[in-house]
This record gives C-alpha cells, sequence and structure tokens, in this order.
C-alpha cells in the first residue's frame, strides 16, 4: 500500500507532519516529496507518525486482498460496453484515475497519453522545495503501481478529438480509439505576452519539471536580482524561495495587495505585510510594461507602469494558468479559455449544453457547478481537487448511470511561504465579508471566515491549520455567518468587514444560434 498524508487535514502538530512511504517530511508542512525506495526503518517510522497524527490519508494506490477485491468489483459491475478507456493528460488527475479503474474492476484496455517525456509527476514541490535546492525536480515522480497494466504513450501530445468516430489524434498521426475519454489535461503557465521580449535569456515562468530545474539552476548561480511578475500563489511561493535563498528580490502585481485575487484585500494586506517584513520590495497597483535584454538576448531591465525601472537578471512570470484545450477545436466540446464544461459527474457537455456520456472530465481543465456555490460553474487548479474528481470520473466512466457519483467536495489548498502555512477550505472568492474568528493577524496566526448572505463559505487559516475541518463542516452545513459559536483563541472584536474580492472570471462564452426547429437548432461557440 502507498499512502500520502492529506495535510490539508493535519492539525497541526509541528513534528509530526509526515507523508508516509515514498513520502518524507523536508522542511513546511508541504513537503511532498517522494522517495521511491524508503528504507525498513524510514516507512516504520512514517507509518507510525501518521498513525499518532490526526490526519487523513490518501491511498495513491492500494492491493486488496482477494476478497475485498471482489466485493468492490460487485458493487461497480463495470459496463459491458466498456472495452477501451483513453486519459488524455499524464499528472496527477490521469495516473489517480489509472489506479481507481483498475481497483474498481476496469480490465480492458487503458491508455494514457501525456505531452511531456516524464512519468506522472507531482508539481507541488516545484514553486517550494525544488527552488531552494532541497530535491532535484527529477524526485518528484508519482509512485506508479507494478501491475497497473497502462498503455503508456509519453512525450506524445494530442491535437485532436475525433468525437464521432471516437479517437484521439496525436500529434505524430498515430490514433487512439476509446469507448470512454477522460480530460485531465491541465494547465500550463501563462507566458509573458511579449513573445521576444519572454525569450531573453533570464525570463522563466513555473510549472513543469524543466522550469523548475532551469531556474532553480539560476538561481542556484546568485543572481544579484530577481523580479517576479504578479503576487499569487506561485509568484509569492517563488517571492519566499528567494528570499531563503538570500536573493534580493522584487515582486510587481497589478492588484492591490499579494493573493488578493484568491483570498480578498482584506487578507491580501496580511500577507503584504507578511512580505515586507521578508525582506521583499512588493510593488502593488503597479504592471510592468517592458523587459529588455542586452545584445546577446540576455534580460537586464524592467520597465514599471508607475515610470521606475529596475535592473534586473532574472524575471519569473507569474501571471496565472492557461487551460489545455487547444486539442480540442472543432470537437463539439463546451471548451474554451475557462476550461471544459462538465456535470457535477464529471460528464462533458457538448456545446450546445448537452451532457456527453462517453467523455469526462477532471483536474485543473474541469469546470464544473458545485451546489454549495449555487452551482456556479468554478475551475480549481488545486491538488487536491484534482485527486478526488480523477476518482470519482473514473467510477462513472465504468458505473450504470443508476450509480453515478457526484463530485461535491468541498476545494482545498495550501501554500507555505515565508515560514508560513496557509491553507484555506471553501471558495473565498464567492464571499463578500470576511471576520477573523480565532487568532490575531498582528501575529499572522489567524482563522479568517468568509460569508456571503449570511452563510459560511470558506475559511482561510495562517499556521491554523486545526481549524480547518472544523470550519469545512461549518460550510458543508450552511452555518450563519459570522460563526456564532465560541472558540479558543477568540479575538475581542469579531466584527466582519468587506472581503474586497475585486477581480470576477475574464472569460465569457460566446455562441451563435442557427436554425429554428428543434431538430436542427444548435449552438456554435464563436469566442
Amino acid at each position: 500500500m502507498r499512502l500520502v498524508v492529506d495535510l490539508t487535514r493535519c492539525q497541526g502538530y509541528g513534528q509530526c507532519v509526515f507523508a508516509a512511504p515514498e513520502v518524507f517530511r523536508m522542511r513546511g508542512d508541504e513537503a511532498l516529496l517522494y522517495d521511491p525506495n524508503p528504507s525498513d526503518e524510514r516507512r516504520e517510522k512514517v507509518l507510525r507518525a501518521a498513525a499518532a497524527c490526526p490526519t487523513q490519508a490518501i491511498l495513491l494506490d492500494h492491493r486488496p486482498d482477494e476478497a475485498a477485491a471482489a466485493v468492490q468489483q460487485q458493487a461497480t459491475k463495470p459496463a459491458g460496453d466498456v472495452e477501451r478507456i483513453t486519459i488524455v493528460g499524464a499528472s496527477l488527475a490521469g495516473l489517480r484515475a489509472a489506479h481507481a479503474l483498475r481497483r474498481e474492476g476496469f480490465r480492458g484496455a487503458l491508455t494514457v497519453i501525456g505531452d511531456e517525456p516524464y512519468e506522472p509527476y507531482d508539481r507541488i514541490p516545484l514553486s517550494k522545495q525544488v527552488l531552494i535546492g532541497m530535491v532535484p525536480a527529477t524526485h518528484t515522480v508519482l509512485p506508479r503501481a507494478d501491475g497497473l497494466d497502462v498503455d503508456w504513450r509519453l512525450g506524445q501530445a494530442a491535437v485532436g478529438l475525433d468525437r464521432r468516430g471516437r479517437r484521439v489524434v496525436l500529434a505524430g498521426g498515430d490514433e487512439v480509439d476509446f469507448d470512454r475519454l477522460l480530460i485531465a489535461t491541465g494547465v500550463r503557465a501563462r507566458p509573458w505576452p511579449n513573445h521576444d521580449e519572454a525569450a531573453l535569456t533570464g525570463v522563466y515562468t513555473v510549472r513543469n519539471r524543466d522550469d523548475s530545474a532551469g531556474l532553480r539552476q539560476r538561481l542556484a548561480a546568485e543572481p544579484a536580482h530577481v523580479l517576479v511578475i504578479g503576487a499569487g500563489f506561485i509568484g509569492s511561493e517563488v517571492a519566499s524561495d528567494c528570499r531563503d535563498l538570500g536573493l534580493p528580490v522584487t515582486v510587481v502585481d497589478h492588484g492591490p495587495a499579494p493573493l488578493a485575487g484568491a483570498l480578498g484585500g482584506a487578507v491580501g494586506r496580511v500577507a503584504a505585510q507578511m512580505q515586507r517584513q521578508a525582506g521583499v520590495d512588493l510593488r502593488c497597483s503597479t504592471s510592468v510594461t517592458a523587459l529588455e535584454g542586452d545584445r546577446e538576448g540576455r534580460l537586464r531591465r524592467a520597465r514599471l507602469s508607475d515610470g521606475t525601472t529596475l535592473d534586473v537578471d532574472v524575471a519569473v512570470v507569474a501571471l496565472g494558468a492557461q487551460r489545455n484545450v487547444e486539442w480540442l477545436h472543432g470537437a463539439g466540446l463546451a471548451a474554451g479559455p475557462w476550461g471544459v464544461a462538465s456535470d457535477a459527474g464529471c460528464r462533458a457537455f457538448d456545446v450546445n449544453g448537452v451532457v456527453t456520456d462517453d467523455i469526462f472530465v477532471a483536474g485543473d481543465v474541469a469546470r464544473f457547478p458545485h451546489p454549495a456555490y449555487d452551482y456556479q460553474f468554478m475551475a480549481l487548479e488545486h491538488w487536491r481537487n484534482a485527486f478526488d474528481q480523477a476518482e470519482i470520473a473514473a467510477h462513472n466512466m465504468i458505473g450504470n448511470g443508476s450509480d453515478r457519483w457526484a463530485h461535491l467536495a468541498l476545494p482545498v489548498f495550501w501554500s507555505s511561504q515565508f515560514g508560513t502555512e496557509i491553507k484555506s477550505i471553501g471558495v473565498p472568492t464567492f464571499a463578500d465579508e470576511v471576520v477573523v474568528a480565532q487568532g490575531s493577524t498582528a501575529e499572522r496566526r489567524f482563522v479568517a471566515v468568509y460569508g456571503r448572505r449570511g452563510r459560511i463559505t470558506a475559511a482561510v487559516t495562517f499556521d491554523q491549520g486545526m481549524w480547518l475541518e472544523h470550519y469545512g463542516q461549518l460550510i458543508a452545513q450552511a452555518a450563519p455567518f459570522p460563526p456564532q459559536a465560541r472558540t479558543v483563541d477568540q479575538p475581542p472584536s469579531r466584527q466582519p468587514v468587506p472581503a474586497e474580492i475585486h477581480e470576477a472570471s475574464p472569460f465569457q462564452a460566446t455562441v451563435v444560434l442557427t436554425g429554428h426547429q428543434p431538430s436542427e437548432r444548435t449552438a456554435v461557440l464563436v469566442a
């Protein structure tokens, strides 16, 4: 059995934050770093710690005994017409779905397609431990079970989908047939918009293994000044890594505060104080207008919207992500910059809004409705969401219609930066108010609870992760906002303030409708 401890559930015991057997603690609470050959002593130590610490274990794969397997297969009853399943996307969601399919009794042909040549690996350490040199990028490979019986098509990008013929077209011209298809192509880093400037030596993004390996090598050479463009979670983590390495770093963001797009301006101001106290030159409500290089094509300076210039030799572009949907152009699915639309059971919508029965979506590329948030469609770039959604999709791909599951888990994410563990449950951007329910923002050890129309919608903790599950239960129960119950470490005043959520989704689907009769009326996606 291989497992990973779900660190979002950890109760905050500083020395007993562990993962298991292939995962071990390096620093911070998010050290999901993999050791494919742990010693017996390490394995025993981690398993003892996991049993002692009140965490939830995530099973990456397991081999149940024959009796348990028979019960599982009988409960699932894989559909008899499903003989070939293809998964496009060889990262966490794709690998997790492959494990779940085999565990639930699917014995047909299983193909996993990935555009990178590497085995599935974890992206969490790439902007954390990899950049500070605690582990090489090559050591982030996710555990793969022997005997999974998968046809791996790695380094072969999908470039087209023939829905009618049930075929995925690969870049080399090969075609892969399917009875069921899982789209798990995830996202990629949004590049610097000026192509020539993006090509300067010293300009980086952080999304895949090669990105992190290259940036790590450059940071190890001790550049004179690092510029981080964007103060979301990736940009803030990179800035934290630079300060851990003793490097001067400037962070530029067009928003009012770091993390404001995800957590709102009220909590973002706490993150701003945290960065400045750590020595970051933070420039908010500012943007980079140009990157300039020397005659050899090496980055030398950046021009800002306030008229100032910065001498820099490394720039990390952290402007968010783009969903990998281009290969679906013309396939007739509701796919665009927002992702691939699906129902709560992970079944993809076609462009007319009709649910498909043979195409499913999971992970960062999926856009799905959540009942707890007015059935609004949301796309989540979270490790835990990809993990959980992949299992739901796998179950529904081979199950009977009456046995379908819904993906109803509350979104959870975490970040480790500037010596602080930031964790969240729910959707902070759905709220209009926030209150500090426990702890102190001055000490950066607190719980911020978010609310909308008198109900709790999310909670964010700074070094108070032990309370995350408690507030998750309140969200699930639609508990009143602000929280009514008295708690430990309660501040003198719990007066809600505006959450200052300013950023709405910039992506809108534009369609034209054709035909007049019900039999001929259809929608055509134009933007």
